[in-house]
C-alpha cells in the first residue's frame, strides 16, 4: 500500500509486513480531487485545487498528532491500473481497520452554522463511508474548517451518529464485531446509502461481509448479485 508522508506529502509504497503506523482519511469526493499522478508531479496549478488543500490539511492534522504517514484514497491508489484499483478496493476495509486513527472530514458541515446539523452531513449517506465508520478503532470528526467535532468514544457524538445511521451502538463502540450481526442487520445499515457508480453499491460492502471478488465496472446491478453469491458461500444466514 502507498502512504503519504505527512511532512513532505511524498507518497511511498510499503509491503504489507513493513507498513508503518498511519492515520487514514475518510471523506466524500468533490470537485478538484488530486490523483496519484498529480501529487507526484505538483505544479502551481494543481496545488491550488481543493483536493490538494484537503490532503495538506489532513496531513498537517496527522503530523500534529505525531503520525508520520497517512492514507488517502484519492492519491494513494494508481487508478490507471485496474489491478491496483481492484487490490485496493478489496483491501480497503483492512486499511481502515488497521489504521491508528481515522479522520472523518465533513465538507458540508460547519460548527459555525448550527442550523445545519452534524448528522445531516452527506458523509452519513454515502456507500463507502459505512465501512470507514465501522472498521477503524477510533474515528475523529472534523467540520469544513478542520475544527474538531468529537470522536466515536464520546456519548454526545455517538448519539448523533446512531440517529443518522441506525448502526448498532455495540458495533460502533467495538463491543461486538460486525460479523456478530446477521446479514440482514448489516444490509439494513447500508439500505439508505448511495454510490455514484451502481457497481460500488456492492463493492463498498465487500469488507463489511468479509468477501473478496474481482471488480467489473460496467456490470451494473450484477455486482450486487455476485456479492450475495459470495456471502452465501460462507454462511447459511
Amino acid at each position: 500500500m502507498r502512504l503519504v508522508n505527512t511532512r513532505t506529502l511524498e507518497s511511498i509504497e510499503f509491503f504489507v509486513e513493513r507498513v508503518p503506523r498511519y492515520a487514514i482519511l475518510s471523506h466524500t469526493w468533490g470537485k478538484g480531487e488530486m490523483t496519484l499522478q498529480e501529487m507526484q508531479s505538483p505544479t502551481p496549478q494543481t496545488s491550488v485545487k481543493a483536493g490538494y488543500q484537503k490532503i495538506k490539511a489532513a496531513a498537517n492534522r496527522a503530523l500534529g498528532d505525531s503520525y508520520e504517514w497517512i492514507w488517502i484514497d484519492t492519491c494513494c491508489i494508481d487508478k490507471t491500473s485496474s489491478a491496483e484499483l481492484s487490490e485496493a478496493i478489496n483491501s480497503m476495509y483492512q486499511y481502515y481497520a488497521e489504521s491508528a486513527v481515522c479522520y472523518a472530514y465533513l465538507a458540508d458541515f460547519s460548527q459555525l452554522r448550527p442550523a445545519f446539523r452534524f448528522e445531516d452531513s452527506r458523509w452519513f449517506t454515502r456507500g463507502w463511508t459505512l465501512q470507514e465508520l465501522i472498521a477503524p478503532s477510533k474515528v475523529i470528526f472534523f467540520d469544513v474548517n478542520w475544527m474538531c467535532v468529537g470522536d466515536t468514544t464520546e456519548d454526545h457524538v455517538l448519539s448523533q451518529i446512531l440517529s443518522a445511521t441506525k448502526i448498532s451502538a455495540e458495533c460502533l463502540r467495538g463491543v461486538q464485531k460486525p460479523d456478530e450481526f446477521s446479514i440482514a442487520r448489516r444490509m439494513s445499515w447500508a439500505a439508505q446509502r448511495e454510490c455514484t457508480r451502481i457497481e460500488d453499491v456492492a463493492y463498498s460492502l465487500m469488507g463489511l461481509f468479509d468477501v473478496n471478488m474481482p471488480l467489473l465496472y460496467g456490470e451494473g446491478k450484477k455486482a450486487f448479485t455476485r456479492l450475495q453469491e459470495e456471502i452465501l458461500k460462507d454462511t447459511d444466514d
